[in-house]
């Protein structure tokens, strides 16, 4: 088992956070400072800051409501909130599955199952993912069909096929319902934004069939069999 996968099954963070960890000369091997790449089995005895980790994992996976001004990390060097402080306590070495944006809100998964992790983010597993949108004043047909048709956000960065959809418009905003296949840093925002629209709210709704029902805003609870099991072949 390479040595990242192993350090988000135990939940101390993605794989590529995990990455960043072993890069900054955290983890040994064998009283060896590991790198990227590496190859471990179970009779390895893997350490992070002078700490022996456990090859027994039990997994756990939990479905977070994320309310607004919280971080979509394990933890912060500023003593900002994450939201690893909306988890239940004895919740176990999780980490969030992707992130939002710190004024976005709605579903997060959070897990120590890096594979799971890494299909439900992997660029080719193209999942869908709804979102609810609220922009200031009326958006325009022209507009609608350049953010279907994909627009640039960055130079040379463009932005795959998507539906989007007005479920009410006014004078003073308008709502979308936005469903992507990819997830590019704050790709929604900067979507409208090239558009000459400036999102003021976000919501994420759905992650594939996965929704927020009965889950109030802030809480947290834990997947059922069912649901993980649809997320893994999804």
């Amino acid at each position: 088992m390479r040595i990242n996968k192993f350090l988000a099954e135990q939940g101390v963070a993605s794989r590529r956070g995990s990455d960043e960890i072993i890069a900054a000369g955290r983890v040994t091997i064998n009283g060896k400072p590991a790198k990227a790449g590496d190859e471990i089995s179970a009779e390895d005895a893997v350490m992070l800051d002078g700490k022996l980790l456990s090859h027994k994992v039990r997994y756990e996976y939990f479905l977070l409501n994320k309310p607004k001004g919280y971080l979509c990390t394990v933890s912060d060097d500023k003593g900002r909130k994450t939201v690893m402080d909306l988890l239940p306590s004895g919740a176990g070495r999780v980490f969030p599955v992707g992130r939002l944006d710190y004024d976005t809100e709605g579903m997060l998964l959070l897990t120590n199952d890096g594979d799971l992790a890494y299909r439900l983010t992997a660029p080719q597993s193209e999942i869908p993912k709804t979102y609810l949108v609220r922009v200031e004043g009326s958006v325009s047909d022209a507009q609608l069909n350049r953010l279907r048709a994909g627009v640039e956000i960055e130079r040379g960065v463009i932005t795959k096929k998507c539906r989007v959809i007005v479920t009410e418009t006014n004078k003073k905003y308008t709502k979308l319902r936005v469903v992507l296949t990819e997830g590019k840093n704050r790709e929604i925002r900067k979507m409208f934004e090239a558009v000459g629209k400036t999102v003021v709210f976000l919501k994420r709704l759905k992650i594939g069939e996965l929704t927020l029902t009965g889950l109030d805003r802030g809480s947290v609870r834990k997947l059922t069999q069912e649901e993980v099991f649809y997320l893994k072949n999804l």
